[in-house]
């Protein structure tokens, strides 16, 4: 467990929160605070809440090398700068935190939340007394990043949850883009024999791996840092909760990876990219079953029909 954190300062353009806050959840980012808000990564609050250029405080497990973090983040935030020219050089300011001083501000704002009629996300500083056939997974804001309340992973536990609850539940799921791994371990609690997650993050890896131990959950869940191309095996089901760009990049790897009549639920996906994620996945052997949306996000499940 770490005891040291990094409180990120920068100031963004209001209408490009959403964006930035999923760049810096890619990063690692444990959460987000904009306007005296506090934010669980991903959520972005509502836009008459916010003054025009808000300036946005990012918390991060401290980096063991600060400057070379830095660069990353603003390669990273510099992507985004044909739309947002702002984002070209962001300025960023830093100072460290104890954990006690990062963690105790945020346990007001991360109530226990349910997932389908089993799965019940629930943070580690309250006692929830499960019902018969309840799944509890503990997830502390304090430790990691990702609690799940966010309308992506949100669209994706709701998706899976509903997989597990069907007659044929998958037994082996591949999580493309782990980040804190809340979808792997929701998946291996809920039932799933083998779950793979991937990240090309090394710090997501780590923190990861953490939650799973947390959950004693690492007998079902092997987290890796190797990317798609060179993870043998074929699954059940496959996740990839990433940019709408990156999966059309590795479109063909995670239609080889899904079995066929498997499924594959695909999200991190802008509302208006919609169409050309369905445009580039109309070449492959798929069943298009749905699509979900929440706030300005995307969720789109196919079945592999060959």
């Amino acid at each position: 467990m770490t005891n040291r954190w990094l409180e990120m300062h920068l100031t963004v353009p209001d209408q490009a929160v959403d964006l930035v806050v999923q760049t810096l959840m890619d990063l690692g980012c444990t959460g987000v605070t904009s306007a005296e808000q506090a934010l669980d990564t991903f959520v972005v609050p509502a836009p008459e809440s916010l003054a025009n250029d808000p300036t946005l405080k990012a918390y991060f497990v401290y980096p063991d090398d600060l400057n070379t973090f830095g660069q990353r983040v603003r390669q990273a935030l510099a992507e985004l700068a044909g739309i947002y020219p702002e984002l070209a050089e962001p300025r960023l300011e830093y100072r460290e935190l104890a954990d006690q001083d990062w963690a105790s501000d945020w346990q007001q704002h991360f109530p226990p939340f349910r997932v389908g009629r089993q799965l019940v996300i629930c943070p580690s500083w309250i006692d929830w007394p499960a019902a018969e056939g309840e799944v509890v997974l503990t997830l502390d804001p304090g430790q990691a990043f990702g609690t799940g309340t966010h309308a992506t992973t949100g669209l994706c536990l709701e998706a899976l949850a509903e997989h597990f609850a069907s007659a044929r539940p998958p037994r082996r799921v591949l999580d493309v883009g782990t980040g804190s791994g809340i979808l792997a371990m929701a998946c291996a609690a809920l039932g799933a024999d083998l779950v793979l997650a991937c990240d090309i993050d090394h710090e997501a890896c780590r923190v990861a791996s953490g939650n799973v131990d947390q959950n004693r959950l690492d007998g079902k869940v092997r987290i890796t840092d190797a990317p798609l191309a060179d993870l043998p095996g074929h699954f059940d089901l496959v996740l990839a909760n990433i940019l709408a760009a990156e999966n059309i990049r590795l479109s063909e790897l995670l239609v080889e990876r899904t079995v066929r009549q498997g499924r594959l639920v695909l999200s991190g996906i802008l509302i208006d990219q919609e169409q050309q994620v369905i445009n580039a996945f109309r070449a492959f052997p798929l069943k298009l079953l749905s699509t979900s949306h929440r706030d300005e996000w995307t969720c789109i499940v196919y079945q592999r029909h060959e």
